[in-house]
């Protein structure tokens, strides 16, 4: 009886150590957990954009006038912790009037701090506005630079109506109201009403160039007839200033003063995105449909859908047909 007495009393201490073991195990899992979670959620609060950093924004995809864009760059400017900025800019073009709004807010920050354009695969139309509003453009030597103009596409439906037996009746009050419409062949009034929109912000955008590049506007307008332009190419025509990436980017914000030793922090776009169709949990839904890459791949993007609906003069290089 004494022996068993003496196991049980061991058993039941070798029990009781596994269960403190396991029970300080499972403390320490949850405590990283909570950590893991804090960080996330909370992590530049406490790191990152919280000390002194160079801020990185990505201008990507097709351009509209994303008001979560433009508070980020509000919120770099205003930001004492960001010493210096990069934009890296990988952009066919979008809207004339949503290239403006960033160039706009980017100009914003540039009074304030030095900022400095690093151009991907590709900077052109309105993606090159952007590029021009800093203060220093670094391309690789086989981006894609340029494509300066604007344009506006309609089709005409008309052809596929008489197939169809469909006619369109309306009432109104002159002869340019909500012209031109796919519905009806285009006037020599509508197409010159047309163009000379297309024609104004052409005119503003090319001013917008020789403003922020060492060029005079006969040499931009001699750039500014849509050409692309490789990267090697566009530092020859002084369209950018270097060529390189991040690191050169960075170089140049060290020779404005910006410490080579801080950190370059991305500010990226707010969890909420644009509601549901665009969040990443329903991107990820409709990718893994559609067969597309998922873990928070833009659906909108890969299926091009985000050129569908560009509203009003567009500076885009080489649109869909979907126009």
């Amino acid at each position: 009886m004494m022996a068993s007495t003496a196991d049980d009393l061991i058993d039941r201490r070798r029990m009781r150590r596994k269960l403190t073991f396991w029970r300080a195990t499972a403390l320490v899992v949850a405590a990283v957990a909570i950590v893991g979670v804090a960080v996330a959620l909370f992590g530049d609060r406490f790191g990152g954009k919280a000390v002194d950093h160079i801020a990185k924004v990505k201008i990507e995809g097709t351009i509209f006038e994303d008001d979560d864009l433009l508070k980020r760059l509000d919120e770099i400017g205003k930001s004492d912790r960001v010493k210096g900025v990069i934009l890296e800019v990988d952009s066919p073009g979008g809207t004339t009037a949503g290239g403006e709004a960033v160039f706009d807010a980017v100009r914003a920050i540039a009074e304030k701090k030095p900022v400095v354009a690093q151009v991907g695969t590709l900077a052109a139309s309105a993606g090159y506005m952007i590029a021009s509003a800093a203060d220093h453009i670094v391309a690789r030597q086989s981006s894609i630079v340029g494509s300066i103009g604007v344009l506006v596409q309609f089709p005409d439906v008309t052809g596929l109506m008489d197939k169809l037996g469909i006619k369109l009746e309306e009432v109104k009050s002159s002869p340019l109201k909500a012209e031109p419409t796919p519905f009806n062949p285009t006037t020599e009034e509508e197409r010159a009403m047309i163009r000379s929109m297309v024609m104004d912000s052409y005119d503003w955008f090319v001013g917008l160039v020789e403003q922020r590049r060492p060029l005079d506007r006969a040499e931009v307008l001699k750039l500014a007839d849509g050409s692309v332009f490789t990267g090697r190419q566009a530092l020859a025509r002084k369209l950018v200033d270097s060529l390189g990436g991040e690191k050169e980017a960075i170089a140049w914000l060290t020779s404005k003063g910006v410490s080579g030793e801080l950190t370059v922090v991305e500010w990226e776009p707010s969890r909420s995105g644009r509601g549901f169709l665009f969040s990443t949990a329903a991107a990820n839904v409709i990718a893994s449909a559609l067969g597309l890459p998922g873990s928070g791949a833009d659906v909108i993007k890969e299926t091009g859908l985000d050129r569908l609906f560009l509203d009003g003069l567009v500076s885009v290089w080489q649109p869909s047909s979907a126009y």
